[in-house]
């Protein structure tokens, strides 16, 4: 699980670089703040990938929060907004799970 790193764009051009992701991934509640953060998983893959945002949450019965997996064709990109309801309070982080990671990168953009 690797923590990923986030870019705030600027007024002036903002370059941001893409990096590798792990099979598990995690977003600091510092990086999503009060407005969230934009994700763009970029699948330079052979094959189709699933990118799973984790639910911290639960329903008003105690049930565990939904999670949807939302697929990324290869050679396609896709953006998912993460917003704070996606931080887990009791560990202060988003999580971010991928179905393959071979040639998978990312851009974190804070909001």
């Amino acid at each position: 699980m690797a923590l990923l790193t986030a870019v705030s764009v600027t007024s002036a051009a903002t370059t941001v670089t893409a990096a590798a992701v792990s099979a598990s991934d995690t977003i600091a509640a510092a990086d999503i703040g009060v407005n969230g953060a934009l994700l763009n998983v970029i699948n330079g893959g052979g094959g189709s990938i699933n990118v799973t945002l984790s639910d911290p949450g639960t329903t008003g019965v105690g049930n565990a929060g939904t999670t949807v997996a939302q697929a990324v064709a290869n050679g396609a990109d896709r953006w998912f907004r993460i917003s704070p309801g996606h931080v887990n309070p009791s560990t202060g982080v988003a999580t971010v799970a991928y179905s393959g990671t071979t040639s998978v990168t990312y851009k974190l953009i804070r909001c």
